[in-house]
């Protein structure tokens, strides 16, 4: 558990080159080209060599897996934007993120606002935004708890993962589902709300007016080929990236040793320090920019660019020791282990932990 910890944001920020902090619009443009070009070329040989048969569901099937698992880069490359990691001038971040997020569905702005909650108040346990864990006396947790104990913890697991998967970002960005308890409902594009103030309200609606452009977009080509060539071609791969994005989020804050604080005991560098970083194959890490092995970097210097967090994670983990958090086993055994998780009880002294 962590208490006091014995330094700062500063001190760690000393340990870690200044060159490692600055910006290269070129460098991350490379990044773009690579994650963009990988999807339009994937898309391109699914089209030329892949029927629209029912007989080829399985290609098309392997097709969405591996498109949507490059595209999750692009997903990545819109969210340093929104950090700011891209340029040293927020109009171009803006810009550049705008048009990444929005051409797969992301609203970028209302998610830039979200997710900056997320980063400020990392695991707390009323005000966190994203995968904040429900209590044990709470009726959610009940519920989990009872459900659990009817189906069994791997089927528990089935029906969280599946979840996650289908539902699980439309229903954070609609509904507010898994965001913080002392917002209540939320939703990322009716505004106001307790997620999103009164000014914050043209960019949400700029955002939504994006998304509309999108979607319009989608239904010209599906006006143009046919609903089921956009369906394989885009939504499927869409769904694999969204799936992605609620499966990392979930990995990357949640296991029995990390504590959620609530307000008795909670403070920034604690939360950001109840981040994991987890083990998943070469291949992925260079797809997804590195996020899920420097997530814990990311958490505290969240404007550090992608393209040198490798080597500044090998200063943060020399300089934090047994503060810093990452799991060494194999990601898919993570993510069925961590999903049966119900709940959080409380450990005493503001801490609270999920149940075994």
């Amino acid at each position: 558990m962590i208490q006091d910890l014995p330094f700062t944001v500063g001190d760690i920020r000393k340990q870690i080159p200044s060159y490692l902090f600055a910006k290269s619009e070129s460098r991350f443009l490379v990044s773009v080209f690579q994650s963009v070009s990988m999807v339009l070329i994937l898309g391109y040989l699914a089209h030329q060599f892949i029927p629209l048969s029912w007989y080829f569901a399985p290609v098309w099937l392997l097709y969405g897996l591996l498109n949507g698992t490059v595209a999750f880069g692009i997903w990545i490359l819109g969210h340093e934007c929104g950090h700011g990691s891209f340029s040293d001038n927020q109009f171009l971040n803006d810009v550049l993120g705008f048009i990444l997020h929005e051409s797969i569905l992301v609203p970028y702005f209302s998610w830039q606002h979200s997710h900056a909650i997320h980063h400020a108040k990392t695991n707390h346990l009323t005000e966190g935004e994203s995968h904040v864990p429900v209590t044990k006396d709470s009726k959610n947790g009940q519920l989990y708890e009872k459900f659990k104990s009817i189906v069994g913890p791997e089927s528990f697991a089935f029906v969280q993962i599946f979840t996650f998967a289908m539902v699980g970002f439309p229903s954070y960005l609609t509904m507010g589902l898994s965001g913080g308890p002392s917002r209540g409902y939320t939703s990322h594009f009716i505004v106001p709300n307790k997620l999103f103030p009164a000014n914050k309200a043209m960019k949400v609606h700029i955002s939504s007016i994006g998304l509309l452009f999108v979607c319009y977009l989608l239904y010209l080509w599906s006006q143009k080929t046919s609903f089921a060539h956009m369906f394989v071609l885009y939504l499927v791969p869409y769904l694999v990236t969204n799936a992605w994005l609620t499966f990392i989020t979930f990995l990357q804050h949640s296991e029995l040793d990390v504590p959620h604080y609530d307000e008795r005991a909670w403070t920034w560098l604690k939360g950001a320090l109840c981040t994991i970083d987890r083990n998943f194959p070469p291949w992925i890490d260079v797809l997804h920019h590195y996020i899920s092995t420097t997530h814990v970097l990311h958490h505290i210097f969240s404007d550090l660019p992608h393209y040198h967090a490798k080597e500044a994670n090998i200063y943060l983990k020399q300089y934090l020791g047994s503060h810093y958090r990452s799991d060494s086993k194999n990601v898919i055994d993570s993510l069925l282990r961590i999903s049966q998780f119900t709940c959080v009880e409380h450990k005493g002294n503001g801490v609270w932990k999920y149940l075994e």
